[in-house]
């Protein structure tokens, strides 16, 4: 009777500690993820700034050819009166 209650209370123990074990392990996980998830938006955010940046100039740019193409037929109507 005292033999199996030696056992219990010994794996009980080693229970416990592989618990924290793992407990420890889990939590080095949690923070690689949160690391990851740090990368991941500071990336996501360059990304996208740099998209911002090419539709602007895009846009900047057709603006001009817009510019310029109004310019033209205005010249044109201006040439034909």
């Amino acid at each position: 009777m005292v033999a199996g209650l030696f056992t219990f209370i010994g794996g009980l123990i080693v229970w416990a500690v592989r618990l924290e074990n793992m407990g420890h392990g889990n939590a080095a996980e949690i923070r690689r993820l949160w690391r990851q998830r740090e990368e991941d938006l500071h990336a996501q955010r360059e990304a996208r700034e740099a998209t911002n940046r090419l539709i602007a100039e895009k846009h900047q740019e057709q603006s001009e050819q817009l510019r310029e193409l109004r310019a033209d037929i205005k010249a044109l109507l201006h040439r034909a009166s």
